[in-house]
Protein backbone atom coordinates (compact mmCIF):
# COMPACT_ATOMS: atom_id res chain seq x y z
CA UNK A 1 0.00 0.00 0.00
CA UNK A 2 2.89 2.38 0.70
CA UNK A 3 4.17 1.90 -2.86
CA UNK A 4 0.72 2.58 -4.31
CA UNK A 5 0.35 5.69 -2.19
CA UNK A 6 3.82 6.83 -3.21
CA UNK A 7 3.05 6.35 -6.91
CA UNK A 8 -0.27 8.20 -6.56
CA UNK A 9 1.38 11.13 -4.78
CA UNK A 10 4.11 11.41 -7.43
CA UNK A 11 1.54 11.19 -10.24
CA UNK A 12 -0.56 13.97 -8.74
CA UNK A 13 2.54 16.09 -8.13
CA UNK A 14 3.51 15.69 -11.79
CA UNK A 15 -0.01 16.19 -13.15
CA UNK A 16 -0.81 19.43 -11.33
CA UNK A 17 1.75 21.79 -12.94
CA UNK A 18 1.28 20.23 -16.39
CA UNK A 19 -2.49 20.64 -16.25
CA UNK A 20 -2.20 24.14 -14.80
CA UNK A 21 0.15 25.33 -17.55
CA UNK A 22 -2.03 23.82 -20.25
CA UNK A 23 -5.28 25.34 -19.00
CA UNK A 24 -3.79 28.78 -18.34
CA UNK A 25 -2.29 29.14 -21.78
CA UNK A 26 -4.83 27.32 -23.93
CA UNK A 27 -7.94 28.79 -22.32
CA UNK A 28 -6.26 32.15 -21.85
CA UNK A 29 -5.09 32.38 -25.46
CA UNK A 30 -8.46 31.20 -26.76
CA UNK A 31 -10.25 33.87 -24.75
CA UNK A 32 -7.77 36.58 -25.69
CA UNK A 33 -7.53 35.96 -29.44
CA UNK A 34 -10.75 34.21 -30.35
CA UNK A 35 -13.20 36.00 -28.06
CA UNK A 36 -11.95 39.36 -26.81
CA UNK A 37 -9.61 40.55 -29.57
CA UNK A 38 -11.05 38.55 -32.46
CA UNK A 39 -12.95 41.47 -34.05
CA UNK A 40 -9.76 43.61 -34.05
CA UNK A 41 -7.46 40.87 -35.30
CA UNK A 42 -9.34 39.76 -38.41
CA UNK A 43 -6.43 40.77 -40.64
CA UNK A 44 -4.11 38.52 -38.61
CA UNK A 45 -6.38 35.45 -38.84
CA UNK A 46 -4.75 32.82 -41.05
CA UNK A 47 -7.92 31.02 -42.17
CA UNK A 48 -11.39 32.36 -42.69
CA UNK A 49 -13.10 29.36 -41.11
CA UNK A 50 -13.15 28.81 -37.35
CA UNK A 51 -13.05 25.25 -35.93
CA UNK A 52 -16.40 24.06 -34.50
CA UNK A 53 -16.97 23.74 -30.78
CA UNK A 54 -17.07 19.95 -31.02
CA UNK A 55 -13.45 19.96 -32.22
CA UNK A 56 -12.34 22.07 -29.25
CA UNK A 57 -13.97 19.72 -26.74
CA UNK A 58 -12.46 16.67 -28.44
CA UNK A 59 -9.01 18.25 -28.44
CA UNK A 60 -9.32 19.09 -24.74
CA UNK A 61 -10.24 15.50 -23.87
CA UNK A 62 -7.34 14.02 -25.84
CA UNK A 63 -5.02 16.62 -24.31
CA UNK A 64 -6.08 15.49 -20.84
CA UNK A 65 -5.12 11.94 -21.81
CA UNK A 66 -1.73 13.16 -23.06
CA UNK A 67 -1.09 14.97 -19.79
CA UNK A 68 -2.00 11.83 -17.85
CA UNK A 69 0.66 10.03 -19.89
CA UNK A 70 3.18 12.78 -19.12
CA UNK A 71 2.43 12.44 -15.39
CA UNK A 72 2.89 8.67 -15.61
CA UNK A 73 6.25 9.30 -17.28
CA UNK A 74 7.11 11.53 -14.35
CA UNK A 75 6.48 8.61 -11.99
CA UNK A 76 8.86 6.46 -14.04
CA UNK A 77 11.50 9.22 -13.86
CA UNK A 78 11.13 9.48 -10.09
CA UNK A 79 11.97 5.81 -9.68
CA UNK A 80 14.81 6.09 -12.20
CA UNK A 81 16.20 8.95 -10.11
CA UNK A 82 16.01 6.82 -6.96
CA UNK A 83 17.90 4.11 -8.82
CA UNK A 84 20.74 6.55 -9.49
CA UNK A 85 20.19 6.89 -13.24
CA UNK A 86 20.38 10.70 -13.23
CA UNK A 87 23.79 11.59 -11.75
CA UNK A 88 24.29 14.54 -14.15
CA UNK A 89 21.31 16.40 -12.70
CA UNK A 90 22.67 16.17 -9.19
CA UNK A 91 26.05 17.39 -10.46
CA UNK A 92 24.53 20.37 -12.32
CA UNK A 93 22.54 21.48 -9.28
CA UNK A 94 25.73 22.91 -7.83
CA UNK A 95 26.91 24.83 -10.91
CA UNK A 96 25.12 28.07 -10.14
CA UNK A 97 22.57 30.34 -11.86
CA UNK A 98 24.60 30.91 -15.05
CA UNK A 99 24.62 27.21 -15.85
CA UNK A 100 20.95 27.05 -14.92
CA UNK A 101 20.20 29.55 -17.72
CA UNK A 102 22.54 27.82 -20.15
CA UNK A 103 20.85 24.48 -19.49
CA UNK A 104 17.42 25.95 -20.26
CA UNK A 105 18.63 27.31 -23.62
CA UNK A 106 20.34 24.00 -24.38
CA UNK A 107 17.19 22.13 -23.41
CA UNK A 108 15.03 24.19 -25.78
CA UNK A 109 17.49 23.65 -28.65
CA UNK A 110 17.69 19.94 -27.85
CA UNK A 111 13.90 19.65 -27.70
CA UNK A 112 13.64 21.38 -31.07
CA UNK A 113 15.93 18.79 -32.69
CA UNK A 114 14.15 15.92 -30.90
CA UNK A 115 10.77 17.16 -32.08
CA UNK A 116 11.81 17.70 -35.69
CA UNK A 117 13.19 14.20 -36.15
CA UNK A 118 10.54 12.33 -34.18
CA UNK A 119 7.89 14.37 -36.03
CA UNK A 120 9.32 13.34 -39.39
CA UNK A 121 9.45 9.74 -38.17
CA UNK A 122 5.77 9.83 -37.21
CA UNK A 123 4.91 10.94 -40.73
CA UNK A 124 6.26 7.69 -42.11
CA UNK A 125 3.15 5.98 -43.57
CA UNK A 126 3.88 2.87 -41.50
CA UNK A 127 3.67 4.89 -38.25
CA UNK A 128 1.35 7.78 -39.01
CA UNK A 129 -1.99 6.08 -38.22
CA UNK A 130 -0.83 4.84 -34.83
CA UNK A 131 1.31 7.76 -33.70
CA UNK A 132 0.16 11.01 -35.29
CA UNK A 133 -3.24 10.80 -36.96
CA UNK A 134 -5.11 12.20 -33.95
CA UNK A 135 -3.16 15.45 -34.08
CA UNK A 136 -3.82 15.89 -37.79
CA UNK A 137 -7.54 15.40 -37.39
CA UNK A 138 -7.28 19.05 -36.37
CA UNK A 139 -6.75 20.19 -39.94
CA UNK A 140 -7.72 23.69 -38.85
CA UNK A 141 -6.04 23.84 -35.41
CA UNK A 142 -7.02 25.71 -32.27
CA UNK A 143 -5.11 26.48 -29.05
CA UNK A 144 -6.52 23.24 -27.61
CA UNK A 145 -4.74 21.23 -30.34
CA UNK A 146 -1.45 21.67 -28.49
CA UNK A 147 -1.58 18.30 -26.68
CA UNK A 148 -4.22 16.52 -28.78
CA UNK A 149 -2.05 13.45 -29.40
CA UNK A 150 -2.24 9.75 -29.97
CA UNK A 151 -0.70 7.71 -27.16
CA UNK A 152 2.46 7.05 -29.19
CA UNK A 153 3.03 10.73 -29.89
CA UNK A 154 2.59 11.67 -26.23
CA UNK A 155 5.16 9.02 -25.27
CA UNK A 156 7.61 10.26 -27.91
CA UNK A 157 7.32 13.87 -26.77
CA UNK A 158 7.83 12.95 -23.12
CA UNK A 159 10.73 10.73 -24.14
CA UNK A 160 12.83 13.87 -24.43
CA UNK A 161 12.17 14.73 -20.77
CA UNK A 162 13.36 11.25 -19.78
CA UNK A 163 16.42 11.05 -22.03
CA UNK A 164 17.85 14.59 -22.01
CA UNK A 165 18.84 14.74 -18.30
CA UNK A 166 20.62 11.40 -18.76
CA UNK A 167 22.99 12.84 -21.40
CA UNK A 168 23.13 16.55 -20.49
CA UNK A 169 23.87 18.02 -17.03
CA UNK A 170 20.65 19.93 -16.38
CA UNK A 171 19.49 21.04 -12.92
CA UNK A 172 16.22 19.33 -12.13
CA UNK A 173 14.07 22.45 -11.92
CA UNK A 174 15.41 23.75 -15.27
CA UNK A 175 13.34 21.21 -17.21
CA UNK A 176 10.17 22.84 -15.87
CA UNK A 177 11.18 26.06 -17.65
CA UNK A 178 11.80 24.18 -20.89
CA UNK A 179 8.32 22.66 -20.62
CA UNK A 180 6.85 26.08 -19.87
CA UNK A 181 8.46 27.45 -23.03
CA UNK A 182 7.16 24.43 -24.92
CA UNK A 183 3.50 24.82 -23.94
CA UNK A 184 3.46 28.62 -24.42
CA UNK A 185 4.91 28.44 -27.94
CA UNK A 186 3.02 25.25 -28.80
CA UNK A 187 -0.26 26.98 -27.98
CA UNK A 188 0.70 30.02 -30.05
CA UNK A 189 1.59 27.81 -33.04
CA UNK A 190 -1.95 26.43 -33.03
CA UNK A 191 -3.69 29.72 -32.27
CA UNK A 192 -4.83 30.49 -35.83
CA UNK A 193 -3.55 34.08 -35.67
CA UNK A 194 -0.23 35.37 -36.98
CA UNK A 195 1.27 37.52 -34.24
CA UNK A 196 4.91 37.67 -35.36
CA UNK A 197 5.48 41.17 -36.86
CA UNK A 198 7.13 41.40 -40.28
CA UNK A 199 10.12 43.32 -41.51
CA UNK A 200 9.84 45.85 -44.32
CA UNK A 201 10.37 43.08 -46.89
CA UNK A 202 7.50 41.02 -45.49
CA UNK A 203 9.62 38.31 -43.85
CA UNK A 204 9.20 37.50 -40.14
CA UNK A 205 10.98 39.85 -37.77
CA UNK A 206 12.68 36.80 -36.21
CA UNK A 207 12.89 34.48 -39.21
CA UNK A 208 14.65 31.71 -37.30
CA UNK A 209 11.57 31.22 -35.10
CA UNK A 210 8.67 29.10 -36.33
CA UNK A 211 5.57 31.27 -36.78
CA UNK A 212 1.93 30.30 -36.53
CA UNK A 213 1.68 30.44 -40.33
CA UNK A 214 4.64 28.08 -40.61
CA UNK A 215 3.01 25.42 -38.43
CA UNK A 216 -0.49 26.06 -39.77
CA UNK A 217 0.83 25.13 -43.21
CA UNK A 218 1.93 21.78 -41.79
CA UNK A 219 -1.60 21.07 -40.62
CA UNK A 220 -2.94 22.05 -44.05
CA UNK A 221 -0.26 20.23 -46.10
CA UNK A 222 1.40 17.65 -43.91
CA UNK A 223 4.48 16.97 -46.02
CA UNK A 224 6.15 20.25 -45.03
CA UNK A 225 7.25 22.28 -42.01
CA UNK A 226 8.02 19.63 -39.40
CA UNK A 227 9.78 22.02 -37.01
CA UNK A 228 8.02 23.41 -33.96
CA UNK A 229 10.32 26.08 -32.52
CA UNK A 230 13.13 27.00 -34.90
CA UNK A 231 13.19 26.98 -38.70
CA UNK A 232 16.77 25.66 -38.95
CA UNK A 233 16.06 21.97 -39.47
CA UNK A 234 13.38 22.54 -42.11
CA UNK A 235 15.77 24.77 -44.07
CA UNK A 236 18.75 22.49 -43.68
CA UNK A 237 16.73 19.45 -44.71
CA UNK A 238 14.72 21.14 -47.48
CA UNK A 239 11.35 20.51 -45.84
CA UNK A 240 10.13 24.09 -45.49
CA UNK A 241 7.04 24.84 -47.57
CA UNK A 242 8.09 26.77 -50.71
CA UNK A 243 5.19 29.22 -50.28
CA UNK A 244 5.77 29.81 -46.57
CA UNK A 245 7.01 33.41 -46.75
CA UNK A 246 4.33 34.41 -49.24
CA UNK A 247 1.61 32.91 -47.03
CA UNK A 248 3.09 34.54 -43.96
CA UNK A 249 3.17 37.98 -45.61
CA UNK A 250 -0.59 37.81 -46.27
CA UNK A 251 -1.46 37.77 -42.58
CA UNK A 252 1.53 39.49 -40.98
CA UNK A 253 1.59 43.01 -39.60
CA UNK A 254 4.33 45.18 -41.14
CA UNK A 255 4.98 47.94 -38.61
CA UNK A 256 7.91 49.35 -40.58
CA UNK A 257 6.50 49.08 -44.10
CA UNK A 258 6.28 52.35 -46.01
CA UNK A 259 2.85 53.90 -46.07
CA UNK A 260 1.01 53.93 -49.36
CA UNK A 261 1.15 57.26 -51.17
CA UNK A 262 -2.15 59.15 -51.07
CA UNK A 263 -4.20 59.09 -54.25
CA UNK A 264 -4.28 62.63 -55.73
CA UNK A 265 -7.68 64.26 -56.04
CA UNK A 266 -8.98 64.73 -59.58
Amino acid sequence: MDVVRDVANIWLREMEPTLTRYLIFTVGLWLLLWVWLGPWLKARKIREQTPPGRQLVTELLFSLRSMAIFATGGVVMAFMFRAGLYPLGELANGWGPLWFGVSIVAGVIGLDAWFYWTHRLMHDPRLFRRFHRRHHRSNNPSPFTAYSFDVGEALLLFGFVIVWPMVFPMPWSAMQWVMLYQIVTNTLLHSGYELMPARRDGRPMLDFIVTTTHHDLHHAQAGWNYAAWFTWWDRWMGTEHPEYHARYARAAWRPFAPKAAPVPAE
